[in-house]
């Protein structure tokens, strides 16, 4: 069995592990928001020219949302592979998948050249997108908890999770650019294109930074132990050959905790990034370079942020912070929609802002706290799982869920009711959770080996 006592690589290599993670993570997530940003902004034009504008943008959304069906396939083939491999190994195949998909999109030709085939081929591209990033989010925050310690593990683990908003800043910021210095018939011309290429420059130098890195050596004890005694266990030995299989039947309530945890942080987040430029330049009459700046300025401050909340989730728990982020995330709803309501760019930035800001008290202790659920050699599975099939209900929607509502009530309340309806669900899930803050990951693996009933104990169980 590993020791508690197994010491991690020295602290002075374990900010480098934080920034190829998080350089990949944030590559990762800049192809699929651009994705997300594109839809609201263009592809309804571009792939679906002949509905009508709204029509079009819920057509287009609905190809944004098949990415997140998925996500949930990618959850499975990375996690089983990431959990019998290594995770090294798959996400350098998952930055490749995602940053291959987003460069072609780049290249795809549009309704008007090849007709119905344009929007067929983005849905297909768009799937790879979300199969790659299934498998990413994983890997990428278990490398760098299983590199650290309990003590500042939430700190450490949550800088991965700021390659959201980074890549939110990133694809926002180069579309921000684009359409400042562009006409509007030149944007949608060519211009929107050139994020898309951009694509294969950064995949490139996130090969280079994660083929760098070394493996997880909490990983790399769990292998070696699971080889010493596979011909003795050989019934053990079929397990180890299918996490998944130990996952659900050992974790099925950390993975139910880590599906409620999500609702309300993927519904809020594509409500307050995504549908946003939706709802501002049509019912608030706010223009798209507006809207645009907007959720730059506030990614910025999300980014920011998120390692504060991580910091403070190893202080008093990783529990009480994420009650916080839901509890703030519905309340501020009805704010969010009258600030951006008034047409004012300070009022929309604020809006966007505090939005994020308390999103992120939600998504920063995410990773040590789904991390520390599972043991070792089914952790890349359950955390995955957890956390991508619930984007299926969560994420993949609410975009479109709230431009339906705004176009068959004309009001945001319906909406504001949504996400409220999430932050509940999360509440409960949360707060039915037990506390992981203390937790050894290595003493979550040892658990898990002493037999089911263990496996079982281990993920609800605070050192």
């Amino acid at each position: 069995m590993a020791s508690p006592t197994t010491s991690p690589p020295p602290p002075a290599n374990l900010p480098r592990i934080v920034a190829a993670s998080l350089i990949g993570t944030t590559i990762e997530w800049y192809d699929f928001f651009l994705y997300g940003s594109a839809a609201a902004l263009v592809f309804n034009k571009l792939f679906f020219p002949d509905s009508d504008p709204l029509v079009g943008t819920l057509l287009s959304f609905l190809t944004y949302a098949v990415g997140f069906a998925a996500r949930p396939l990618g959850a499975l083939v990375f996690g089983h592979y990431g959990d019998r491999l290594g995770r090294k190994k798959l996400l350098v195949l998952s930055l490749l998948l995602m940053g291959g998909a987003t460069f072609a999109i780049g290249l795809l030709p549009t309704h008007a050249t090849v007709g119905s085939a344009a929007p067929v081929l983005l849905t297909v591209l768009r799937l790879v997108q979300g199969f790659a990033l299934g498998g990413e989010w994983g890997g990428a925050v278990l490398l760098v908890s299983e590199h650290g310690d309990a003590r500042r593990r939430g700190f450490w683990a949550s800088w991965p999770q700021t390659g959201a908003p980074a890549g939110q800043l990133l694809a926002t910021g180069v579309l921000s650019l684009l359409t400042a210095v562009l006409s509007e018939s030149a944007f949608g011309s060519w211009g929107w294109r050139i994020p898309f290429l951009l694509s294969g420059v950064l995949v490139v130098v996130g090969l280079w930074i994660r083929l760098s890195v070394d493996e997880s050596p909490v990983f790399q004890q769990a292998l070696a132990q699971a080889e010493s005694r596979r011909a003795a266990r050989a019934a053990e030995d079929r397990t180890e050959r299918l996490p998944l299989v130990s996952v659900l039947r050992h974790h099925w309530r950390d993975v139910l905790v880590a599906m409620g945890a999500r609702m309300a942080e993927n519904i809020s987040y594509y409500v307050i990034t995504a549908f946003i430029l939706v709802y501002a330049t049509t019912s608030a009459g706010v223009s798209k370079q507006t809207a645009l700046n907007a959720v730059l300025i506030a990614s910025a401050v999300h980014f920011a942020v998120i390692p504060a909340w991580g910091a403070l989730s190893d202080r008093i728990g990783r529990r009480p912070v994420y009650l916080l982020g839901a509890a703030g995330v519905g309340l501020w709803m009805f704010p969010f929609f009258w600030l951006i309501d008034t047409g004012g760019f300070g009022q929309l930035v604020l809006a966007v802002t505090v939005g994020l800001v308390l999103h992120g008290a939600m998504y920063a202790p995410q990773a040590a706290f789904f991390a520390e659920m599972f043991a070792t050699r089914m952790r890349y599975s359950g955390a995955s799982i957890g956390a991508q099939f619930a984007s299926v209900a969560a994420g993949a929607p609410a975009p479109l869920i709230a431009t339906a509502l705004l176009s068959a009530y004309g009001s945001s309340t319906p909406i504001v009711l949504y996400v409220i309806a999430a932050a509940v669900l999360t509440l409960i899930a949360v707060g039915v959770a037990k506390e992981t803050r203390h937790r050894d990951l290595a003493d979550v693996e040892a658990s898990a080996d002493a037999g089911p009933t263990a496996a079982r104990t281990a993920g609800a169980r605070s050192v």
